[in-house]
């Protein structure tokens, strides 16, 4: 029979276990990939009055989410930044993405970009989405799309993360994301290299902009997002196209709310799933 200091020995040990729980799902969760950097906010109007919401990728509360320090994941040992496009040679530079996140790797750009105005279909289960991609403006970030798009890297991929009318957004580009709510891993995929930022002086994020989803400056990788709505977001994230057609499609999915088990600001998996079957690029006619 258990004496009462083993008892207390028992649930003493219970509880650091589930301290520790906690503290390795927040370390996972800070590691996704946020449309907005870990200390940062927004103020996005809810029935005329201005609420705090933390766009992070960690944290159990929007409390704690606000107060994370953004170099959380850092170290001294941080590969260098990625260089800005080169316009006398028309070249780009991808960097290897040594941060140890979940990959699918599929080989890296040609350094070489296409800076002919191209045209991304999003083929998804509830029909296309079609944006003009700004590659004359954002050239490094067209030419990845277009590489990846040709290695099916997107092909049965899901989008993990929406906000509702108070955040219209959808946040997709995560291969290897579940979408369900519970996979602690959602967020944190790439393509297993980085890029440098584009196109941020004067970035505007209003309803049909599509944007790069990153963990901060240089961080660019495969995750997007797409703005059925108007955002005030700081210009942090590289805008590089526009929705042409399908926006209805996120207006019709946004109605019918985000699954539970989110990030705690009020984003989460679309109820209503959406993946991307296929993503075709073309030259514009």
């Amino acid at each position: 029979m258990a004496t009462g200091k083993d008892r207390q020995k028992q649930l003493a040990r219970e509880h650091h276990e589930r301290q520790m729980q906690r503290r390795v799902e927040r370390q996972q969760r800070q590691k996704r990939v946020a449309i907005i950097g870990t200390t940062l906010g927004v103020l996005v109007v809810v029935g005329g009055i201005f609420a705090a919401v933390a766009l992070v990728g960690g944290g159990d509360s929007k409390t704690e989410a606000a107060t994370a320090t953004p170099s959380a994941s850092a170290s001294a040992s941080a590969p260098p930044a990625p260089k800005p496009y080169d316009a006398a040679t028309g070249t780009c530079d991808y960097v290897a993405d040594t941060t140890g996140g979940p990959a699918k790797n599929v080989g890296m750009p040609p350094a070489k970009a296409d800076t002919k105005v191209k045209t991304m279909t999003l083929q998804t289960n509830h029909g296309d989405i079609v944006i003009d991609l700004a590659t004359d403006k954002a050239p490094c970030t067209a030419n990845s799309f277009a590489f990846l798009a040709k290695q099916k890297y997107f092909d049965g991929s899901k989008c993990h993360r929406m906000g509702e009318a108070a955040f219209p957004m959808i946040q997709c580009g995560d291969p290897l994301a579940k979408a369900d709510g519970k996979n602690p891993t959602d967020g944190q995929g790439g393509p297993g290299y980085r890029f440098a930022d584009e196109n941020l002086t004067g970035a505007q994020y209003k309803r049909g902009v599509v944007a790069m989803a990153n963990s901060g400056r240089g961080t660019n990788g495969s995750q997007f997002f797409i703005i059925f709505g108007d955002l005030q977001l700081p210009p942090d994230y590289t805008p590089f196209g526009t929705v042409t057609k399908g926006l209805k499609i996120l207006d019709d999915v946004s109605k019918k709310g985000v699954l539970a088990g989110g990030t705690g600001d009020g984003t989460g998996a679309p109820k209503d799933p959406v993946e991307i079957k296929h993503v075709t690029i073309s030259g514009k006619s």
